[in-house]
């Protein structure tokens, strides 16, 4: 058994005292790293629609600056977190190319919020999910993939002012490859909601 079957086998069950599921939806641009980020997360084997990248998509799908990539993601991914014994999250990674932002509206139905991954070597992949969240008034968060070859380093800071994105909106940096880190982004998640919850509930 190799090592990457041995810690799906690893993972644990659902719990029977979960009693809270929360829809979470991950977009962002294509090549950005969503479905790495369901799978190192998941404490499932995810689903994942990815498919070989064909000569159909030459001049159909921006793969600048995305050398490797050799596959797709065609429908969306899914994966599920317990981040306690009561509250679980339901995963859907959203496909980045244009050709399949028809999929992103029927997604954000009943979501409670979102994270929208960034590549800084390719910011303006980010503009269309934050502003498809922002039209459908769904909190998100935004977290900054900090890719092995990316030389530009941006801090925090610069990334917000290029994406203009609101001081309330939280702003984090994670390696989507690693689990620690991707926990990480959705707890800054489900704070964010809750904060949210309770300035709705203590304004009169």
């Amino acid at each position: 058994m190799d090592s990457a079957t041995s810690e799906l086998s690893a993972r644990t069950p659902l719990t029977d005292s979960a009693e809270t599921g929360l829809k979470i939806v991950i977009v962002g641009g294509f090549g950005v790293g969503k479905t790495t980020l369901v799978r190192s997360v998941s404490e499932i084997r995810p689903l994942n629609t990815e498919e070989v990248m064909t000569q159909a998509g030459v001049g159909v799908d921006e793969t600048a600056g995305l050398t490797t990539k050799t596959t797709t993601t065609v429908a969306f991914d899914f994966g599920r977190i317990s981040l306690t014994d009561r509250v679980v999250l339901y995963l859907f990674g959203a496909p980045g190319q244009e050709r399949f932002w028809f999929l992103w509206d029927r997604l954000f139905s009943g979501t409670l919020g979102a994270v929208v991954l960034v590549d800084t070597r390719r910011m303006s992949e980010s503009w269309y999910a934050i502003d498809r969240l922002e039209h459908h008034k769904t909190p998100f968060v935004v977290a900054v993939n900090r890719f092995d070859d990316d030389v530009s380093a941006f801090s925090l800071d610069e990334i917000r002012q290029a994406l203009s994105l609101p001081g309330h909106i939280p702003l984090i940096s994670c390696d989507a490859r690693v689990r620690s880190s991707g926990k990480d982004v959705l707890i800054a998640l489900v704070d964010h909601l809750y904060e949210l919850a309770m300035a709705r509930e203590l304004t009169p």
